[in-house]
């Protein structure tokens, strides 16, 4: 196999920590391990260095000396690690002159996400009641037990909960704008805080039922499932590990004090052996029909992650799904391998896009 481009578009403040490996959580060694697996070289891009009219790019490649920006044919492949909306003019423009690029938007409304798998009679009963704000009232006369997230966010940003303790009276946590710890206040179901009213109105929220979650010494966790399209086209379990919150929280995000824990050894602790092995198998069957569902609707998917819920007498739900997977929770759970086989995938994929698009290019 000779050794093509592939690009991976990061926003531009990733892209400017490239060439002095400052790019948070996403690993370039990875990619560049992953990409070679498949006789590829990576180039990292970003947007506004990619002019669609001359067919070329600048872009960050390793050479000898680290990370040189050069200048290079737009590479046929784009991986899109960048979070742009659908109708962003600088993607829409891109896909004009480019159109193998996976992963286009990977920013999805949890609304929209949970309405596409609501249309699939098969998928309905793993999914929570949920409505939008305007159904608040309602979902707290039928639930004692609540969440509420913004349609759009991630790592847990803006979360909250609401626990019914009585009549007419509830609970409200949330995490301080600290970070540093979880505030709970009282509520009255006919007269809801201004704050709490003005934050409502402020994005568009998700009004949820709160799974049960399974609990390890109390602390409830979820599975972080990552699916992927490799060699083949075909989706695939990369991994799942287990996502623990933290000591008297209720959001397992790892950037707001969760723990990434093997999957295997969360489920053994709140299920025995035999149980455990009947869930994990459960979850990777269901993961690859959502993906494939979904797939249906959101043109050039190809890498998600899927946050599933296990109830205490284990029961899967669906919770949300996130378009670009943060992969670095393989690596806190010490699950090494699988981490490294999060970057290698989606390089094989990569690599079947190449060869399909020379074979049709070949046949005219």
């Amino acid at each position: 196999m000779g050794h093509k481009l592939v690009g991976i578009l990061l926003n531009a403040d990733m892209h400017r920590g490239v060439p002095r490996l400052k790019t948070g959580q996403e690993s370039l060694s990875n990619y560049e391990e992953g990409a070679a697996a498949y006789g590829l070289v990576p180039c990292f891009l970003k947007l506004a260095d990619i002019d669609t009219d001359s067919g070329f790019s600048a872009a960050y490649i390793k050479g000898s000396h680290g990370y040189k920006s050069v200048v290079v044919p737009t590479p046929t492949v784009i991986h899109n690690r960048a979070i742009y909306s659908q109708n962003s003019p600088g993607m829409q423009r891109l896909l004009r002159h480019h159109p193998l690029v996976y992963n286009t938007c990977n920013r999805y409304g949890k609304d929209e996400i949970h309405e596409l798998l609501e249309q699939h009679e098969g998928l309905r009963e793993i999914l929570p009641a949920t409505t939008g704000v305007s159904g608040l009232k309602q979902m707290m006369n039928r639930y004692p037990d609540l969440i509420l997230k913004p349609c759009r966010g991630s790592i847990g940003n803006g979360v909250m909960r609401l626990v019914r303790k009585g009549p007419q009276r509830w609970s409200l946590n949330y995490l301080s704008p600290s970070m540093r710890r979880w505030i709970s206040t009282p509520v009255y179901q006919g007269a809801l805080p201004k704050a709490l009213r003005a934050r409502l109105a402020s994005v568009p929220y998700l009004v949820q039922e709160r799974i049960p979650l399974a609990e390890i010494g109390g602390r409830p966790f979820d599975l972080r499932v990552t699916v992927q399209r490799g060699w083949g086209g075909d989706w695939q379990v990369t991994g799942l590990f287990a996502k623990l919150a933290p000591p008297g929280g209720f959001v397992s995000n790892i950037a707001r004090g969760g723990e990434a824990l093997s999957s295997s050894f969360a489920l053994e602790k709140a299920f025995s052996r035999a149980i455990a092995a009947h869930i994990r198998m459960a979850v990777e069957t269901l993961s690859l029909v959502i993906a494939r569902c979904l797939e249906q609707d959101l043109p050039g998917l190809a890498d998600i992650g899927l946050d599933i819920g296990i109830t205490k007498d284990g029961r899967i739900f669906f919770i949300e799904c996130n378009g670009r997977d943060q992969r670095y929770g393989f690596h806190k759970a010490g699950l090494t391998e699988i981490w490294k086989e999060s970057y290698r995938r989606p390089m094989g994929y990569a690599r079947f896009l190449l060869e399909k698009n020379s074979l049709i290019y070949n046949s005219y």
